[in-house]
Order: structure tokens, then C-alpha cells, then sequence
């Protein structure tokens, strides 16, 4: 017997105008993507797997606001986001993921930049995240994201050692650029 996922039936994923850089592929992530982006999160220390369910989700629910980049079929590229229903301005980045043969390229702007292009993030003013004090390449690009949009960044402890997370995981700041003018990456 055979099965269809109606997640990406046709129509259902979000369709895009996404550019192409050489022999890389930005698109919207489908249902299929699931496996390969929760196997690429497992590649990509420090990052904390989610489960295959929660990726799933998010490549069908959240796909207008995600995007997976791809190589001759591969998954090399990946970022997760959504926003927030409370906050229509904000661009919560949830994670970015590259695959070594990616790495170099500045594939994880381009990816984040990718999403301020689509129409879903015309009012977007503001990127959220959260980063470990440790994580020296996510500091970097948000630094340099945040540079790049000529807007200001800040930071402060959000999700806590000890209070919200079980011993071994660092404390998570909520980092905010912005704001910047809407459609900015443009």
C-alpha cells in the first residue's frame, strides 16, 4: 500500500520565490524534510535535538517562516523559526543548522535573510533569539546580521541554569536586534 503525506500534498507547502546561490537550493521546507533536518541538528553540536515529531511541525506548520537549503538533493542548510502570534514585528529564530560542506559561505545569513524576504515577514522590525554565552559562531552571526540590517543588538539571561533547565545546559539569552526598517534584507 502505498502512502501520500497530505502535508505536502499539491498546494500545500508554501510556495516561494527563493534565489539560488550556485548549486544551492532555498526553499521552504516540506513534510520529507523531517528526517534530514532532524539529522542535520544531530551533526551540528552544540545544538539541542528536537524530536523528529517537533521537526516535522515545524517543516509543514512553520515552513513559511523556515528554510531548508539544499546541494544536488542534500540538506545542507537549515533554519527554524516562526512569529510569535503577540509580537506580529518579531522574527523568533529558533535554530540555524550548516553542514560542514556548507560552512564558509555565509549560508546561515543568507538563510535568515531568505525568510525577510518573503512576504509572510513584510512587518517584521525586530529578530529574536536565544544563545548560550559559549556559543561563539551564533554570537558572530547575530553580531554581523545585526550589522548588516544597521539596526542595534542587545542581550540579557533569559532561560536559566538552574531554574529552567536541568544541570549541564547553560543559561539561554534572549538576544534582540532591531528594530530595522521592514523588509530591510531586500
Amino acid at each position: 500500500m502505498e502512502t501520500q503525506s497530505h502535508q505536502t500534498a499539491a498546494g500545500a507547502a508554501p510556495v516561494f520565490a527563493e534565489r539560488s546561490g550556485g548549486d544551492l537550493d532555498f526553499s521552504a521546507p516540506v513534510a520529507e524534510d523531517g528526517p534530514s533536518v532532524h539529522a542535520l541538528i544531530a551533526a551540528c553540536p552544540p545544538l539541542d535535538q528536537n524530536s523528529v515529531y517537533a521537526n516535522l511541525l515545524q517543516c509543514t506548520h512553520f515552513a513559511a517562516t523556515c528554510v531548508a537549503v539544499k546541494r544536488e538533493g542534500r540538506l545542507v542548510g537549515w533554519v527554524s523559526g516562526y512569529i510569535p502570534p503577540q509580537e506580529p514585528d518579531v522574527l523568533f529564530v529558533w535554530q540555524v543548522a550548516v553542514a560542514a560542506e556548507g560552512r564558509g559561505l555565509g549560508l546561515a545569513k543568507r538563510m535568515i535573510r531568505a525568510i525577510l524576504d518573503r512576504d509572510v515577514a513584510a512587518g517584521v522590525r525586530r529578530i529574536k533569539t536565544t544563545i548560550t554565552p559559549d556559543n561563539d559562531a551564533s554570537w558572530g552571526l547575530f553580531r554581523s546580521l545585526a550589522s548588516g540590517l544597521e539596526a542595534p543588538i542587545s542581550d540579557a539571561p533569559w532561560f536559566c541554569k538552574g531554574v529552567h533547565f536541568p544541570a549541564g545546559h547553560e543559561t539561554e539569552h534572549l538576544v534582540e536586534i532591531g528594530p530595522f526598517a521592514a523588509r530591510r534584507a531586500r
